[in-house]
């Protein structure tokens, strides 16, 4: 493993806890994985899911960048279409203000939450249509070349915060590979179109100011232990978690109705979502991730870990550490 690894952290409530622990976990991972030298951490955008407290990401970012030295930490990613491109520009402005060098903004078109939450937030149904003007938009504020005459994001003008497309389809790829942008692909959930993605992109990219050539991230679950049953159950219990999160809202299901779930036509898609999974003693998570990364074509590897508590997801990276080279990018 040469290429660079980096995290993925959806700031999980574990069962029993509370957003607070969440991101107290968050943190503490943060902290852990700077000294492990991994080269950035990542949160995503998710709306009106109990289980998850990355929802205001900007401001989540703060803390952690607050509390740590070195480490690079962005959104993986801000959902655009929720809002107006200055005002995230103003934000990330203002991060990359702060804590110079640090900050990356990867930008989607999805909205991050179902369609009610979608409504609950004003958000058009038809706003994600001008995702490609919109990137355009947020980068002219960010660069100092507004395309709006008058204008100007403060702080954000000619903090040139680096973003990144992020995407689970063909659209993404092209858009990323047009602007010259670096491409991250959300394989850890979404991994039907990866390689076909890769290549459009890498086949119709454009060089840009920010981007001289083709830069691939691609996203894998990894869950690393002692011992190759006990990573297997981790990610079973994974996997019945996850049913909860799609299917469950106001309920949670026991780990046999989970698992009847599980073995059902929409169970069936919950599985297929986690086919990009490296699930084992760290040996065997390093030979699986030194194929996927050929697999998929990726200038770096970023990993989604979703284990039950944050001492083993801080294990489980410490035992990855422990097998990889792990270079900054």
């Amino acid at each position: 493993m040469t290429v660079p690894l980096s995290i993925l952290d959806l700031a999980i409530i574990d069962e029993g806890e509370t957003a607070r622990d969440a991101l107290d976990s968050s943190l503490a991972l943060a902290q852990h994985a700077e000294k492990l030298g991994y080269t950035r951490i990542w949160y995503a955008e998710h709306h009106n899911m109990p289980t998850i407290a990355s929802s205001a990401t900007s401001v989540l970012i703060g803390y952690i960048a607050a509390n740590t030295q070195s480490i690079r930490l962005g959104a993986g990613g801000v959902m655009l279409p929720n809002h107006a491109p200055l005002t995230i520009a103003e934000q990330f402005g203002t991060l990359e203000t702060l804590f110079p060098g640090r900050i990356d903004l990867g930008l989607g078109r999805a909205p991050g939450s179902d369609q009610k939450t979608m409504r609950a937030m004003r958000r058009d149904p038809m706003s994600s249509d001008s995702f490609p003007q919109d990137v355009q938009e947020l980068q002219g504020y960010l660069t100092g070349n507004t395309l709006i005459q008058g204008i100007e994001a403060t702080p954000g003008k000619g903090t040139n915060v680096p973003l990144y497309i992020l995407g689970s389809s063909l659209f993404g790829a092209k858009l990323a590979a047009a602007l010259g942008l670096p491409y991250s692909f959300a394989s850890h959930f979404a991994p039907q179109a990866l390689q076909d993605a890769v290549a459009i992109y890498r086949r119709d990219f454009k060089p840009s100011a920010q981007l001289a050539e083709p830069y691939v991230i691609a996203g894998v679950n990894v869950i690393a232990a002692d011992t190759t049953a006990e990573a297997q159950q981790m990610f079973e219990d994974g996997q019945r978690r996850r049913v909860t999160q799609l299917f469950g809202r106001d309920r949670t299901f026991t780990p046999e109705e989970a698992d009847l779930i599980l073995e059902s036509p929409g169970g069936q898609q919950v599985k297929q979502m986690g086919r990009y999974s490296a699930v084992g003693t760290p040996a065997e998570v390093r030979d699986y991730l030194d194929w996927f990364s050929t697999h998929a074509d990726a200038d770096e590897l970023i990993v989604a870990t979703q284990t039950p508590t944050l001492e083993s997801r801080l294990h489980s990276f410490e035992l990855l550490a422990g097998v990889t080279e792990l270079a900054r990018a």
